[in-house]
């Protein structure tokens, strides 16, 4: 749904100017993990005025309000998605930067259980993994 970041913006009461309008459809629609230079590129496809300093604001106001997540992908650079989506964990392409999603119950069972034997219980977690493709690992 194109505009689910900007009604989420609108029930937590952000102001919306028609450039946060932009951004928030932009993020809506993203299947990637952009980060504010490739967001700033599609948004100014949209706006020509959006500034990048204008994206970086308005990511920033979206992430203290809890209506997208920040992640750094060890390439040095923040991507963005949507917050309060299903959970799930990342593969990151080390070649291609690709970034790829994934669910697996037996990997999260396993967290809970770790938690639970160090005596926690698990509220929260972030999971990463990095590799190769096997294609070029075997190179």
């Amino acid at each position: 749904m194109p505009d689910r970041i900007e009604k989420l913006c609108v029930e937590k009461g952000l102001r919306m100017t028609d450039q946060r309008r932009v951004i928030a459809r932009v993020l809506s629609i993203s299947q990637d993990h952009p980060d504010a230079e490739e967001l700033h590129r599609r948004a100014a496809a949209e706006d020509p005025r959006i500034s990048l300093a204008t994206v970086y604001r308005t990511v920033r106001l979206f992430e203290e309000a809890g209506i997208i997540e920040r992640h750094d992908f060890r390439d040095g650079r923040s991507r963005y998605e949507e917050a309060g989506e299903d959970h799930h964990d990342h593969l990151i392409d080390l070649k291609s930067g690709e970034v790829v999603e994934f669910v697996n119950e037996e990997i999260e069972r396993l967290q809970e259980a770790i938690a639970r034997k160090l005596g926690y219980k698990l509220v929260d977690h972030r999971l990463e993994l990095y590799g190769i493709p096997l294609s070029s690992a075997e190179d």
